[in-house]
């Protein structure tokens, strides 16, 4: 993968720059004052203005970039991989992770608000987005969640951050329960998004879950199979067949677009391979472990059978359950209602 050489970030755009003044100053501070640079030896590349207009296809649009005011957009190196990633804001540090099919730029309706109170860290998870598609590892190691749980750590201490309040989402979702289990230490409030934990969806599931839920059977085939059938289609086809948020910008639709290729598809599959398997093993010795920090669970009731599922199976599993919430939304929660994951954010998070 061509990397180029590390540059300041300049102002995004004439639109952008606008944005970013309006954000005010505490939008515009890559890193608040508590926490240490990012460590000159994990940063690989940063991107200016003129990359995104020079190389779209590496960077992304001007348009997109418009979205996070103020925010510097980095290649960093971990131990296993190279991850993209967005971080600015001011105040405690905020680690945002996205969900399969998606890379950090989910968070667009969101991210500008809360920087304005958190340093917010957005990163594409590995084999997702941007960031880089390392070998599988024996028994697909290098995409369990254990292991990518383990990039954002290092992230975070790149930033200068030995613990962090922590937002994750589908795939992310899954990403940080299992960092609450291995990791207690390092997250001080944890929120969730329309994520029921593994081990009970795996040992609950049933005819209407799996014609539902048909992506995590077929996506855990043996390579290269799935990855064969889902690149004879086109980008377009794969990801409108999971069904479109209504109001999602087209430029972030076209984003999500330019970042599924070969490579994403690849790292797509490995990660629900390795989730059907070793992430499996690892969740059943660990089933009757509860995570102790506190925690908001969100969730979207649109489509979803009535009842008290979520709180019911997640006071199973999270011993300090603050709130569980529906929103009515489908699985986007943090597009189709942003001011109410926001208001939902601030309360929690500030308390």
């Amino acid at each position: 993968m061509h990397l180029p050489s590390e540059q300041n970030e300049e102002g995004l755009s004439r639109r952008g720059l606008v944005q970013a003044l309006a954000a005010g100053a505490a939008a515009s501070v890559a890193t608040p004052s508590f926490a240490q640079p990012a460590k000159p030896s994990a940063i690989v590349a940063e991107a200016t203005s003129a990359d995104y207009a020079r190389d779209p296809t590496r960077w992304g649009s001007p348009e997109v970039a418009a979205l996070f005011p103020g925010f510097k957009h980095v290649d960093m190196r971990t131990k296993g991989a190279i991850i993209r990633l967005r971080h600015g804001g001011s105040g405690p540090p905020m680690l945002m992770l996205h969900g399969y099919p998606n890379n950090h730029v989910l968070w667009h309706a969101l991210a500008a608000r809360l920087a304005q109170h958190y340093h917010v860290v957005l990163p594409d998870l590995r084999g997702y987005g941007d960031s880089s598609l390392p070998d599988p590892g024996p028994n697909l190691i290098n995409y369990s969640f254990r292991v990518m749980a383990e990039d954002m750590i290092e992230v975070m201490e790149n930033l200068g951050y030995q613990n962090f309040n922590l937002v994750g989402h589908d795939r992310g979702a899954r990403l940080s329960h299992r960092m609450c289990l291995d990791h207690p230490e390092r997250v001080m409030k944890l929120c969730n998004l329309d994520m029921l934990p593994n081990y009970h969806v795996w040992t609950n599931a049933n005819r209407s879950w799996a014609l539902s839920t048909w992506r995590w059977l077929f996506m855990a085939q043996p390579e290269p199979l799935p990855e064969t059938m889902i690149s004879s289609v086109s980008a377009e086809t794969w990801l409108g067949a999971g069904g479109g948020v209504r109001n999602r910008p087209k430029v972030v639709a076209d984003e999500f677009i330019r970042c599924w290729t070969k490579k994403t598809i690849y790292g797509a599959c490995r990660d629900y391979r390795a989730f059907a398997k070793i992430d499996f093993e690892m969740d059943s010795a660990d089933k009757d472990r509860q995570i102790n920090m506190p925690v908001l669970i969100l969730w979207g009731s649109r489509g979803q059978p009535p009842g008290d599922v979520y709180p019911t199976v997640w006071r199973k599993y999270a011993s300090n359950l603050v709130d569980v919430q529906p929103l009515p939304t489908g699985h986007y929660l943090q597009e189709e209602a942003p001011d109410q994951c926001y208001d939902h954010f601030m309360k929690f998070f500030k308390a």
